[in-house]
């Protein structure tokens, strides 16, 4: 992961583009992602880890 936070990727959830560097408001957008493909697959990504945590915290309880 490169410590350059500012020339990695995100993905705005605003217009769906992926952006490289701080483009757009940190409100519109998610990341950052350490490649162009990676960021292109952001919702992809956030929903697989949200199921993850959901099971997780059922295992909790």
């Amino acid at each position: 992961m490169s410590e350059d936070i500012e020339h990695r990727f995100w993905y705005n959830l605003k217009t769906g583009e992926v952006e490289q560097g701080f483009q757009s408001p940190s409100v519109d957008r998610v990341g950052p992602f350490d490649t162009r493909e990676e960021a292109s697959r952001a919702l992809e990504i956030l929903r697989a880890n949200s199921a993850k945590w959901s099971e997780e915290d059922a295992a909790e309880d």
